[in-house]
């Protein structure tokens, strides 16, 4: 495929939404062909491998400011990172490939491609360190929720928002060690808990849609480069999230200084991790609640993608059926 070429002084709110659906659902496909196998580094590079190639096609003058890592960790989609064919807008990048790849590993629900663009300097430069975070969907008056609010009181807040008993609540956590405490509480108040194992980005864009997948607000730890994503995506629909950076060496705080971050205790609200014009898509790999997973056929490939952009409010479901195979297929 030759490389595209075009100039619009809004190309980044129009044009670019269907190229970043190509992006992550050449992901998404490249990652579904090892589902199941057991190798999440096989799984992950061929995601990896295959975004790349695909942004680099983008009429972009593109940079990776959330990636895979740094650059000795990440030999491609590292962090600062030059992507595109430098003609078109300056954007910054955020991308997870494959997130969940655990759950791609072991064709679990859940695992995701998923990407977010912005005018530059609209993006968090979030180290990759944990972050602890609250989200909920849209609908509800500023402030209800407060990432410095006992879970308690943030369960009692979101019922009485909601018009409803603490019970009828249900919160998304990570299941790992560090969230006993957290869990503890949660259900002490009545809500429900669903608890999943991966999928950091997924768990918070589940607030976006509660009719759907039954998730009225997310609380806990995870990674930040992950909380920027989602922070991006749930702006789009006018959710609320807050988070802060958990910094918790001088190597981290170090480290996060470099990237801009200056003050280690700062709780970030949505619109600090992601502002302006963004657009954020996200392909499913394996089945979930929110996404289906890529289907192989004898003639056609299934793909489900989801799509928002924050300068209209909109969000798309795309399903695709590709019948020319040779585009999924490697250099």
């Amino acid at each position: 495929m030759s490389e595209l070429t075009i100039a619009s002084t809004h190309i980044i709110e129009r044009y670019l939404s269907m190229e970043l659906v190509r992006v992550t659902e050449r992901a998404a496909v490249s990652a579904a062909r090892l589902r199941g196998h057991g190798n999440e580094k096989a799984a992950d590079q061929a995601a990896v491998d295959a975004m790349r190639r695909e942004l680099n096609r983008l009429p972009i003058d593109g940079e990776i400011v959330i990636g895979e890592g740094e650059r000795d960790e990440a030999p491609m989609l590292f962090i600062g990172e030059k992507v595109g064919n430098r003609h078109g807008p300056k954007v910054h990048i955020a991308v997870d490939p494959l997130e969940g790849t655990t759950l791609c590993a072991k064709d679990m629900p859940g695992a995701i491609a998923v990407m977010a663009m912005a005018e530059a300097g609209k993006l968090l430069y979030a180290p990759d360190v944990y972050m602890d975070k609250i989200a909920i969907g849209p609908g509800y008056a500023q402030g209800v929720i407060d990432l410095d609010a006992s879970p308690t009181d943030n369960i009692h807040a979101m019922a009485k928002a909601k018009g409803v008993k603490p019970h009828e609540i249900s919160a998304l956590v990570m299941d790992r060690p560090r969230h006993a405490k957290l869990i503890e509480e949660i259900r002490k108040t009545g809500a429900s808990i669903r608890l999943i194992t991966d999928g950091d980005v997924a768990g918070v864009i589940f607030c976006t849609e509660p009719e759907k997948t039954g998730i009225d607000i997310y609380m806990g730890i995870g990674g930040a480069p992950e909380g920027v994503l989602a922070a991006a995506a749930l702006r789009c629909v006018g959710g609320q999230m807050q988070g802060r950076l958990i910094l918790d060496t001088e190597e981290k705080r170090v480290r996060a200084h470099g990237m801009g971050v200056l003050d280690p205790n700062k709780k970030y609200d949505m619109s600090e991790m992601a502002s302006g014009d963004v657009i954020v898509s996200a392909t499913g790999v394996t089945d979930g609640g929110m996404l289906s997973g890529v289907k192989f056929g004898k003639e056609v490939i299934e793909t489900e993608t989801i799509v928002y952009r924050s300068i209209t409010g909109t969000v798309r479901r795309i399903y695709g059926e590709h019948r020319e195979f040779g585009k999924f297929k490697l250099d």
